[in-house]
This record gives structure tokens, sequence and C-alpha cells, in this order.
């Protein structure tokens, strides 16, 4: 409703003839740029709730407490025609099945593998879940991905800040960690990602976001085109665990430095493109410090564009190799092979066991702080 003092000059302004361009309610309105809805319970009865942030241009993101899921994120075409740019799907029961693959999930402890689910710190050998094959992938069996968060909104806005402590011995991880991460949408229409933690006890972490992208809104990926700011990769073996190299990309099919079709080179008969049935590697990226360009995505029919920028040493490049069809999505969308992308932003996979790769331990009075920001435009 509006005060005296509104309709005085909204009054005033009528009568001088003038069509006044602030509108109190429109104002209000425009604040209200983040709401909460019920999104289901989990089968042990803990409320899941759906956030959904909207910007000054309409461009939407919705989260939820479980996983810190990224549910949908509407982005504007060139025509300026929004469009769902991430898979997932419609209700809650969907990220409940243990099968899902971490679609928009936050991940911990560990994003991404480690080798025979090992690793040693200060004298003493940690045993995690091996839940990818003989490797321990993404957390483990109940990763930061299945935990419902602690949740707040943010009035620097319109953000939403969720927290969790994973306790000592979870997953097998050594010590009480403490994360919070929070999720910012920009009127630069950025969706800024600001993870943090401390723990009571030396431990190692290696936080991301695992969305599986698709600019088009739904098909194929393979018009897409990228570029990947590295001039170096971390070839694998057959468990998809770096052997310890940094390669260069120069004359091989990871070669992103200069903009390319996904499918432009992932049928080569390459032996890392076959280890992982396609894009499935972690690139070493040239910047560093302050959030700096990891990589630029454009997909040409709708125009859109998602630039990638952070401060991690790392980004995984993956083109949803392992969907295979058997997955019913949003709106009944069946996900078949290579219909998204990721672009998980990191520290290199296995890590702990490889003393040359930047370091992903977290001490007593340290703090983890990382960010990553997908940014979107039209050309």
């Amino acid at each position: 409703m509006m005060g005296y003092a509104d309709r005085f000059f909204l009054a005033l302004a009528l009568c001088l003839g003038f069509v006044p361009l602030w509108n109190p309610r429109r104002t209000t309105e425009a604040k209200a740029r983040i709401q909460r809805q019920p999104f289901g319970k989990t089968p042990d009865q803990k409320v899941i709730d759906l956030y959904t942030l909207t910007n000054a241009h309409g461009v939407e993101a919705r989260i939820t407490n479980y996983g810190g899921i990224l549910v949908s994120l509407k982005a504007p075409d060139r025509n300026g025609k929004l469009a769902d740019v991430v898979l997932g799907f419609d209700g809650p029961e969907g990220y409940l099945k243990n099968n899902t693959p971490y679609f928009g999930a936050v991940i911990g402890r560990y994003g991404n593998r480690i080798a025979k689910g090992r690793f040693s710190l200060n004298g003493r050998e940690y045993r995690l879940a091996l839940n990818n094959g003989e490797n321990h992938l993404h957390g483990g069996i109940k990763g930061f991905d299945k935990v419902v968060w602690g949740a707040r909104e943010v009035k620097r806005g319109p953000a939403l800040a969720l927290n969790y402590v994973s306790k000592d011995g979870e997953e097998g991880y050594p010590g009480n960690l403490s994360v919070s991460v929070v999720y910012t949408l920009t009127d630069n229409n950025e969706l800024k990602i600001e993870y943090s933690a401390t723990a009571d006890k030396a431990t190692i972490l290696n936080l991301t976001n695992h969305t599986y992208f698709n600019l088009a809104g739904e098909g194929s990926i393979l018009n897409h085109e990228v570029m990947i700011n590295a001039d170096r990769f971390t070839p694998v073996d057959q468990g998809l665990i770096p052997t310890g190299e940094l390669r260069s990309v120069k004359g091989t099919p990871m070669d992103f430095t200069q903009p390319a079709a996904i499918g432009a080179r992932i049928e080569q008969q390459d032996e890392q493109l076959l280890l992982g049935k396609g894009y499935d590697h972690n690139f070493v990226l040239n910047g560093g410090g302050a959030p700096a360009l990891a990589a630029r995505v454009y997909e040409p029919v709708s125009g859109r564009v998602l630039e990638v920028y952070t401060t991690e040493p790392g980004v995984q490049f993956y083109t949803g190799n392992f969907l295979d069809g058997s997955i019913k999505g949003k709106g009944g969308q069946v996900y078949q092979r290579r219909y998204g992308f990721c672009l998980e932003t990191q520290h290199f996979p296995d890590s702990p066991n490889k003393p040359d790769f930047p370091s992903t331990v977290l001490k007593p009075g340290e703090k983890y702080a990382t960010t990553t920001i997908f940014k979107f435009s039209a050309k």
C-alpha cells in the first residue's frame, strides 16, 4: 500500500500531466527477488525447499537446499526469449534417486576422483568409499549432493546462503568441516558461487558444482562451440585417474585454445577420448588469483553465450558421455548421450596422491575460499 507521501507526489504528477516513471508499487516488487516454496521431503521426512532468484532482467535461477542443487536457470537468447539451460527434474523425486548423475549439485568433500579411495595425511592413511569402480568419486556414497543444507536469504541479493557441517569421519574424511556456499544472481546475468569452509583437523577439500548445461535448452550439445583457457591438461588412465603428467593440448583433440565445436573432434580415435567415451578431462587453466576466464561456450542457433570465471586452477570438461536415455527429466525430456556438458571448476583429480599437483589440504586455522561465476549473454 502507498503511503501519504507516495500518493501526494503521484497525484501531483498526474495533475501536471506527467506519467511518472517511478512507481512505488513496482519498486517494492523489484526488491522481492527471492522466493521460497516447498519442494517435498526426503525419505526421512526432512523438508526440502526451493528458492527462486530473479534479477532485474528476468533471468531466473532456482536452487534447492537438498544438495545445493541448481534446479533450473532461465537465460535469454539473442531475441530475448528465455529458456531453461540446465538439465534436471521438475520435482524432488528424480534428485532423490541413487542413480541421478549429480545434476546441478554441490559436490564434496572431494569433487572428482581419488584413486582406490585412499590418501595419506600427516602420516595416516584414510580410506574412503569406493563408488566408481575401484575409485572414490564426488564425495562418496552420501556426499554433499545428498544432504539437506541449512538455508537463509542474503540481503545483498538476490542471494542464497547454504551451510552444512560435515562431521569427523563422514564418508571416511577426517575433521569436522563447516561449509558455506553462497549463490548470487547479479543484474549482469551472472550466477556467482562462493565456497568457504573451515575444519578443526587437517583434511582435504575440493568443492565444485556439477551442473549440466545445454544452451539450446534441449537436444545434442555437439554444435556448441567451446573455448577453454588452458594450454595443458591432465591425461588419465583406464580408471580416469590422472597419470600425474601435465600434457600440452597442442596437436590433440583437447586443444580448445581457439573455439571449436564439441562434436568437431569428439569421435577421433584418440586414446584419451576413448577412455572417457568423449571429453571427461581436467584442464590446467592459464588464469589464477582473482576470478579469471576459464571457458567460453557459444550455441549458434540460440546465440546464447556462457562464460566461466574462477579462482580455481582447473576445470573438468565433461560431455555427458554416460547419459544413456534411461533418465526422463524436465517435461518428460529423455536425456540421451551428450545432451549436456559440465564445466566443473576444481583442483585436479587425485591431488591428495599427486604431490606435484596443487594441494587440497585444509588445516585448522585456515579458511578455504573459492569463487566461480557463470555469466550469460547472447550474440
